[in-house]
């Protein structure tokens, strides 16, 4: 008698099948760790900017732009910037518009903003889903 080697149709079936439950169940799940990666990132380049922005409310010569907070053009890979504020009450904000995002957050904002009263906070304008518990969203 010969000795069967190899694996049956039917049991080649049932790894497809679980191969694709797997499958429908981890893609959405990647999606979504790859959209937080982008928000924490967006985060990351417009916090790196609060420095100089307190370098320029402290110096009290001119307000904060985007051009005197040294940040360049203003676009990054993960985000578009853009910075204003009031020297005379040590107000302004911080923008970071995602770029090259997936779509549940591509094009949402992340906004630092600063009072004098209460420091920098910030806010994200998508789902909180995607973002940190120090910058909350909607």
């Amino acid at each position: 008698m010969k000795k069967q080697q190899g694996f049956t149709l039917i049991e080649l079936l049932i790894v497809v099948a679980i191969i694709g439950i797997l499958a429908t169940i981890a893609l959405p799940q990647y999606s979504k760790y790859q959209a937080r990666a982008k928000v924490t990132a967006g985060i990351a380049e417009a916090s790196s900017l609060k420095v100089n922005f307190e370098d320029v409310i402290n110096a009290g010569s001119a307000d904060p732009t985007l051009t005197n907070v040294n940040a360049g053009t203003g676009a990054t890979q993960n985000c578009t910037l853009g910075v204003t504020g009031k020297v005379s009450d040590g107000s302004g904000t911080i923008t970071c518009k995602l770029l090259n995002a997936p779509a549940p957050v591509l094009g949402q904002t992340i906004t630092l903003t600063r009072s004098a009263a209460a420091g920098w906070t910030c806010g994200f304008s998508g789902a909180k889903d995607y973002t940190t518990t120090s910058c909350p969203g909607v």
